[in-house]
């Protein structure tokens, strides 16, 4: 792979083992024998419960927010019958959500809890009247009784159980004597409901912009409105430092308790947006209007720091570090045995690889910028400055090889270091929910810079994913031995870029019809990802924005971009092939991508 694969610049080894084993929010698992990063990043858990909740559980909210229901809402065009339905089953919800807060009001022994449970209670009522005059707006009668569908029954059913004291691991309200004990079943309530209240003021912020667009031509401006103003995010606050007040009531394992109430409303939450019936074609989820007999679909994904926490030449460098002998050390003289470097001498080689790298690779940025930034999408330009990248990365690669520095790597490390290379979070459950998905004919293709393919093949397996089509370089071995040499198949972006249309190349069927997604987060997949029929970045690579700007390329968030297609969309096909557009959309997770192309 090139020196740092276009990532986050390579530190001289000192400085990794540093970052490494510092306190940087990682979970760490070490390898028995060698001291490898291995495990995911955790949440820092700073604020708050109220917060910390809404954040461990951040993906039952993007799963709400990409449902059909939204999109279609937010983009202006969902039906009104649609819509009509929605309202009638949020008016059961709503007079739930009264009793629920009528009953923790008689649990709570505190009296300026009693106040705010008064005070969220009638804001709900508020909101009932509102819920009228959306009725009478629209034209339609709510004072005819609807019967609650089986999504909004679980709710309610959870929701008023949880408020009555009925809760597995805990005693019944009967049972409970005291004000203490009672408190505590307030304090489950609230937390049941808290998500509701955070989930709408999040969906309500994260539709408004649309609002702006279409201005008061939007059809369901009054109901966003609501749920973006202030009053109602005052209201979701207040619920969250109530529940802050009264988790001091619980002890470790009924936090426990809370904690799973919590998820189980946003998990009711979600299932009731994905309830709501749809008769109209939607852009998400893709797979909905995928037709396996018809189309494929392709995905191709970048590796390091696309699918990993960290980036797979950092782990290499770590087992080999590990590995090589100490100056006092004799290595045995067998013929089998590759003779390593002594350790000292292993750090002076890699710092000095790194700062040429770091050096060079600077120099090769400033020149890829130098002209002046096109004020249109230049493709040639772009394509142009990566073949200069592109040269660099293989000089580059060609001085670790010749330093001998991955020389000696035993195989079987290699593997139990990608046994435990920690994955971004939701990224091996995507890929496992696409590959087992039988309504998707899809393909599945890792395009990577990596050194070592084996290492890749170790860490999808690990998960249990052992049929996706990898496309790397790798080792070549004596034996169990790293010779030093690699099997160069991929070295720089122009490489990707010729693997990803010998790819398209080998399925192109006359009867079949490819739609292709590409995955990456670095300048070394920009032409793939301009080229595939729909690009998606994840994360915040500033070197990839600086060049792919610089040349004129749109960096378009992922949901206002399926909102405005499904605003603009009358009939056919969401995404088609139409040539290089210039345009590729970012997200922030695994998780929007799951949302976007499979749903939850």
């Amino acid at each position: 792979m090139p020196l740092f694969s276009n990532k986050p610049l390579f530190l001289p080894i000192n400085t990794l083992r540093s970052a490494f084993f510092s306190n940087r929010n990682y979970t760490k698992n070490y390898n028995p024998n060698f001291k490898i990063l291995a495990s995911s990043m955790t949440t820092n858990e700073q604020g708050g419960i109220a917060k910390r909740l809404w954040v461990r559980f951040n993906k039952e909210s993007i799963l709400s927010l990409y449902t059909p229901f939204v999109v279609s809402l937010a983009s202006g065009n969902l039906k009104l019958d649609t819509f009509r339905q929605y309202i009638a089953q949020d008016v059961h919800f709503l007079k739930c959500f009264a009793k629920a807060y009528e009953l923790a009001e008689e649990c709570a022994d505190d009296d300026d809890a009693k106040v705010s449970i008064t005070e969220l209670r009638q804001s709900v009522l508020e909101e009932l009247k509102m819920h009228g005059s959306f009725c009478q707006e629209w034209g339609f009668d709510v004072s005819k009784e609807t019967l609650p569908n089986s999504a909004t029954l679980k709710y309610t059913d959870f929701l008023l159980a949880t408020a009555s004291g009925k809760i597995e691991g805990l005693k019944g309200l009967a049972s409970l004597t005291t004000p203490f004990e009672k408190t505590k079943v307030a304090a489950y309530t609230i937390g049941s409901m808290v998500p509701c209240m955070r989930l709408y003021a999040f969906l309500g912020n994260e539709v408004q912009s649309f609002v702006d667009i279409n201005g008061n031509h939007h059809p369901y401006k009054k109901w966003i409105d609501n749920y973006s103003s202030d009053a109602f995010q005052a209201a979701a606050i207040q619920t969250e430092d109530l529940l802050d007040k009264l988790r001091v009531y619980l002890t470790g394992e009924e936090l426990d308790i809370l904690q799973k109430l919590y998820h189980q409303a946003m998990k009711l939450e979600m299932e009731f947006f994905l309830a709501q019936p749809i008769d109209q074609q939607t852009v998400v989820p893709l797979s909905k209007e995928h037709n396996p007999t018809q189309n494929r679909l392709m995905i191709f994904s970048d590796f390091d720091l696309t699918c990993t926490v960290v980036d797979s030449c950092a782990i290499l460098a770590e087992i080999a570090l590990v590995t090589t002998p100490k100056s006092d050390q004799i290595q045995p003289e067998n013929q089998h045995q590759i003779a390593q470097m002594p350790s000292a001498e292993y750090r002076n080689v890699w710092e000095a690889l790194s700062w040429q790298y770091a050096e060079e690779h600077e120099q090769i940025m400033e020149s890829m910028l130098v002209d002046q930034k096109v004020e249109n999408f230049d493709y040639k330009g772009l394509r142009k400055a990566l073949e200069q990248l592109s040269d660099f990365e293989k000089r580059a690669n060609m001085r670790v090889i010749e330093s001998n520095v991955l020389k000696g790597l035993n195989l079987e490390d290699i593997k139990r270091a990608g046994e435990r290379l920690a994955f971004q979070d939701g990224c091996m459950d995507f890929f496992r929910c696409v590959m087992k998905n039988e309504c998707l004919n899809t393909d599945v293709h890792v395009l990577s810079y990596c050194w070592c393919g084996d290492l890749i093949r170790s860490a999808f397996s690990s998960g249990g994913i052992h049929d996706m089509c990898l496309h790397s370089n790798e080792f070549i071995y004596e034996g169990l031995l790293s010779t030093g040499e690699m099997t160069k198949n991929m070295e720089s972006p122009i490489d990707k870029l010729q693997a990803f249309r010998g790819i398209l190349k080998e399925h192109d069927e006359c009867d079949v019809k490819n739609l292709t997604i590409y995955i990456g987060d670095s300048v070394g997949d920009l032409l793939c990802l301009l080229e595939a029929d729909i690009g998606i970045v994840i994360g915040s690579s500033s070197s990839l924005r600086r060049v792919g700007t610089h040349f004129g390329v749109s960096f378009v968030p992922l949901f206002p971009g399926l909102v405005m297609k499904q605003r603009e969309h009358v009939e056919g096909r969401f995404f088609s092939r139409k040539g290089v557009s210039g345009i590729v959309y970012t997200v922030s997770s695994w998780t929007e991508i799951q949302a976007f192309i499979v749903g939850s």
